[in-house]
This record gives structure tokens, sequence and C-alpha cells, in this order.
């Protein structure tokens, strides 16, 4: 039977319940345990994917076309738990289902209730997860704080696990805060009120990880203890890093966090083998070359909305032996100057990445050219593939107008549009291209040589295609198409022809690359972008 390890959080939101159950997940199986993630996200979205990623950053995706929290880009990247459509579970999930099965009349009718009828669609949807033989635990991280109205249902689930599989099966982790104040001193209430929330619902918290500017002191942790109950040696300091997000599992480790959840939850205690993840580590924090890369995007004022690509970015200089630097440009200030130049003046490489709607288009395409005609390194994703190919076709094949249909419904040069059976399909999502689907990539092409393979298959999201009716006057002028799908309709990849390295892809390769498997276009872009800084000098 799988056992359970809850993530909850408390005093405030983003403190980083996600990288800690991801840290959590990673030194349990340097254990040698096998283990499966589950994200709760509170909201009544069904998923995250109508959601502007000002509001909830990224949309991930997974193999089969989930569009989830950010968090599980998390989970994929520092284990290798599986995830799918199962893994991410919201209260809009929850409550569709339980009120399907009612007009069904699956309950007999029976009053429907929060308890037990979404507490047990909540507790079945977890335990799915888990139940599989060979799986030892199964870690769930709530999303929200303690004390939101919207996370109680998920909370009370939690609690009715210590009944309903016993307590030696299940254990419960605490995020919470402890903030400086005058001076620099650590303050404990906030941890305190924090920790009594979440026993007044009936949970004890078995481990706090305190979050602060600089590690606990051991008295402060002794008086952290003191008031929650919790044990001395389970009072964890997740001070604040300077070095990489990926340093977190070995500063848990350090301080004996997965050795405390195999002693709680009496699981085999096998070695330690995290040494490959020391190694990734030490090849980060050591880096003694520096890589400015500039990103051209719709979203550049929060972080969170490109995390994905970031965090391949960092796979890609870890690939290197190279530090990045981010430097974000939002590409509506690109539009209204003529000095282009200016804004990469320090830039080693340009990432064109997706995106939906009109706002900023045109100082990507000014990017997208720039780079073309000044031999930087240029990768476009998704959207930024289609940029490229807007660029190409204005200034390349002399269309001037040639735009997108979703910018310009009335181009007289739709050189990306939908497919015609989509045309008349209004819903949001509904004629989305989600999830793992296979590319075939042309011989000869640079690309084909990053990924040394015919066949690849990589996760989609995006609505327009590269129209069918361009694909010769594309060719014609000098554009490769260089990846297309197995039936050779739709354009996949596309590369600028006699240029260092420019490369636009219909897919999201940052949704799979790992920081012990950077994916080889991350690791290609920054490879062309450090030649390119060298040869500036």
């Amino acid at each position: 039977m799988s056992k359970y390890i809850f993530v909850t959080g408390g005093v405030c939101s983003s403190l980083g319940k996600g990288v800690a159950a991801a840290s959590l997940g990673n030194l349990l199986e340097s254990r040698g345990l096998t283990m499966r993630m589950v994200k709760i996200d509170p909201y009544i979205n069904v998923d995250a994917g109508t959601m502007n990623p000002y509001q909830h950053g990224e949309v991930y995706v997974t193999d089969d076309g989930a569009e989830t929290d950010l968090d599980l880009g998390n989970y994929e990247r520092f284990t290798r738990s599986p995830l799918s459509k199962a893994n991410s579970i919201t209260t809009g999930q929850i409550y569709q289902e339980v009120i399907r099965k009612e007009r069904e009349g699956r309950f007999l009718g029976r009053t429907v209730q929060v308890i037990p009828h979404i507490t047990d669609e909540i507790k079945h949807r977890i335990v799915t997860v888990g139940e599989h033989e060979g799986i030892d635990v199964t870690i769930i991280e709530i999303g929200g704080t303690v004390g939101d109205i919207e996370s109680i249902p998920f909370l009370e689930a939690a609690r009715q696990f210590i009944h309903d599989f016993g307590k030696e099966n299940v254990i419960f982790v605490h995020l919470t805060l402890v903030p400086s104040v005058s001076e620099g001193e650590l303050k404990t209430k906030p941890t305190q009120h924090s920790v009594s929330a979440l026993r007044e619902i009936g949970i004890q918290p078995d481990i706090l990880l305190c979050r602060a500017e600089r590690p606990l002191e051991e008295s402060m942790k002794r008086k952290i203890s003191l008031f929650t109950n919790v044990e001395t040696d389970a009072v964890i300091s997740a001070f604040n890093i300077t070095t990489t997000i990926y340093e977190i599992p070995l500063i848990y480790s350090k301080q004996g966090l997965d050795g405390i959840v195999v002693k709680k939850l009496k699981l085999n205690n096998t070695p330690k083998k995290n040494g490959r993840w020391r190694e990734l580590v030490s090849a980060y924090i050591n880096a003694g070359k520096i890589v400015k890369i500039g990103i051209v995007g719709k979203y550049t004022d929060l972080h969170d909305s490109y995390k994905s690509i970031y965090e391949a970015l960092y796979h890609g200089g870890i690939a290197n032996k190279a530090r990045i630097e981010l430097l974000k440009i939002d590409s509506e200030q690109l539009e209204t100057g003529d000095d282009i130049g200016g804004f990469f003046k320090e830039i080693d490489g340009i990432l064109i990445p997706g995106g939906f709607g009109q706002r900023g288009i045109e100082g990507m395409i000014k990017a997208s050219e720039f780079a073309r005609l000044n031999n930087y390194p240029c990768f476009g994703i998704c959207l930024g593939m289609q940029i490229m190919v807007i660029e190409y076709a204005r200034n390349v094949l002399g269309r001037r107008h040639a735009n997108s249909t979703e910018f310009d419904i009335n181009t007289d040069y739709p050189v990306i549009s939908l497919l015609e059976e989509q045309v008349d399909i209004k819903a949001f999502g509904g004629t989305m291209r989600l999830g793992k689907s296979e590319t075939i990539l042309k011989p000869g092409t640079l690309i084909h040589r990053i990924y040394g393979k015919d066949s690849i298959f990589e996760r989609h999201r995006h609505r327009y295609e590269v129209s069918c009716k361009y694909h010769q006057d594309l060719k014609k002028s000098g554009l490769v198409l260089s990846g297309f799908t197995p039936d050779n309709n739709l354009v996949e990849a596309i590369e600028w022809k006699n240029h260092p390295w420019g490369i636009g892809v219909q897919f999201h390769p940052e949704f799979i690359s790992k920081p012990v498997y950077p994916h080889p276009l991350f690791a290609g872009f920054i490879s062309e972008s450090l030649a390119c800084k060298e040869q500036k000098g």
C-alpha cells in the first residue's frame, strides 16, 4: 500500500511549496523509492488552460494534453515521476464530477454534501494515482494557504486519510514563513499561528519547513518545536539560496529531511544515491562562462510566466558548463523605437517564446529580423516559430502585409492560420493541439543533426499553423521547413538557411527538459550563443 505525504502551506502564498514537494520527491527517489506526485489547486477553473499567465504563471502541458499548474513542471524536472491528467486536481474537476454523478442518479436520491461526497471524490482521485503495484509514496501538494476557504474541503479530505489508512501511513509537511522585522530579527509568531490554524482543522503537522532569509539557529528551532508540538529535529530550515533551486534537495538532505520521512513512514531505509544531482549543482555553481540570453516576450514582467523556458535555458547552461543570465525584454518596447540593436547590445542569443493575442507581436517580428540579419542565434518556440515565418514572409518574400489570422483576420497573405476545419469552432481550447505527438525531421537539417534521429516526440499547445497554401512559396524563397507531422501536412520546425543558428519549432521542448537531461535544442542554442559571444570578443 502506498504511503501518503501531504504538503501544505501557511502564512502566505508563493513560499515554494511546489519546489519543496519536488525536492522531497527527489530525495525519496535517491533512496531507491518509487513515488508519485499530485497537485491540488483549489480554484474553480477545471484546469489552468484559460488563465492569463499574469494570473497564474505558465500553463504546463503533460504528455496526455493536460493543461496544468506550473508546479507539475517542478515535479517533472526534479523527479522521474510520470505525470498525466490524473496528477492535477482542481475544485472545478471535483464539483463537475460530483454533479455529473448526482444528475445520473448515482447517489440514489441522497442529499449531496461536501462531506462525504466532495471529500470522497477528492480521496478517490488521490488514491487512484498511487494505488498501482510498486509505488511506495504519493506526495500531495495542496495549493493555497491554511485558512483559505477554498482549501477547506481538501484539508478535510487529507485529515480523513489518517482514519482511512492509519497514522503510520500518512504524514503532513507544513511549509511556513519565519519573517524578519526591524534589524533582521526573525519572528516565529506567524509560524505558530499557521500551525494553530492547521490543528484547528484536525491536522497536526509532522514536519515543518520554515522559510526564512537565513538558516534558523537551534534555539529558534527549539522555540518553534515547543509552540507547535513538532519534534525539534523535524523543524527544517528552508532558508533563501543564492545559487540554484536545484540545490534545495541537498540542503534538505543535509538537515535529515528524507531520513525523518523514511523513519516516520517506516519505509525501507535504502542508501542514498544522489551523486549525479550533486554533480549538476556543482557544475552550475562553478561554471566559468556566462551567457546572456534575451527573452523577447509578452509576459516578461512575471518570472513564472515563462518558468519552464527559463529552467530549460539553465539546463542548457549546465550542459555547456556555463552560467545563464536572463535579460527579459518586453516585446512592446521594441515596437516604438528604431534602435533595436540597443536592446541586444549585451546579448549573446535571442529566444522568442509562446503566447496568445496581438499585443507585442510587431516587437517580436523586429527581434526576429534583427537576429536573422545580424547572425544572432535565435530560437523561436510555438508563437516564436510563427513570428519567424511571418517576418520571413514580409522581408524576404516581400509580402509586407503577411500575418497570422490570429492578429489580422483580413490579411492578404495569411501565412499563419487556423486549419479549415477549425475556423468555425469558437470555443477556446476546442481546436488546440495539446500533448505529445510525433514530428518527422528532414535529414541534413540542423535540427536533425541536433536530435540525431529522424522521428521525435514533443508536447504541443497551440491552435494556429503555418498555412499549407504557402509552404512552396516559403521553401522557394529559402526558408527551410525542417520538420513535419507524419502526414507531411503541418510544419513542425523551420530554419534559416546560411545562418549560424536560427531554429523555430511549433512544439514546446522546454516541457521535457531536465537538469540531469538537458534538452538537445536548448543545449545547442546555448552552445551557439557561447560561440557568438566569443566571436564578438
